[in-house]
């Protein structure tokens, strides 16, 4: 069984920070990539930042310049570092871990139940 705790989530002003977490624990035998999505109400999942396991980085284009994703292989942890929020990045943000199993050589996909970001004045 693996598990994803996320924290860091809240309500922050325009322009502002918040670093959201995700601590992956469970039977998972290799990590090959670990990010985050978000969905905001009415619109579908998106990617927002992906870091593999060799510190390989992709993010949206939205949030390039502003939001950094890092790992620590040896916690299984990834962060999202978020710098001058607006509005519109407003969402339920998801971590999620793509590895193998324990004893498995099928790739899986695992969702964190998400956090809330909330951008307002």
């Amino acid at each position: 069984q693996v598990q994803l705790v996320e924290s860091g989530g809240g309500l922050v002003q325009p322009g502002g920070s918040l670093t959201l977490s995700c601590v992956a624990s469970g039977s998972i035998a290799h990590t090959v990539a670990m990010g985050w999505y978000r969905q905001a109400p009415g619109n579908e999942r998106e990617m927002v930042a992906i870091v593999t396991s060799g510190h390989s980085t992709n993010y949206a284009d939205s949030v390039k310049g502003r939001f950094t994703v890092s790992r620590d292989n040896d916690k299984n942890t990834v962060l999202l570092q978020m710098n001058s929020l607006k509005p519109e990045d407003t969402a339920v943000y998801y971590c999620k871990v793509r590895g193998y199993p324990q004893y498995s050589g099928t790739l899986a996909d695992y969702w964190g139940q998400g956090t809330q970001v909330t951008v307002s004045s």
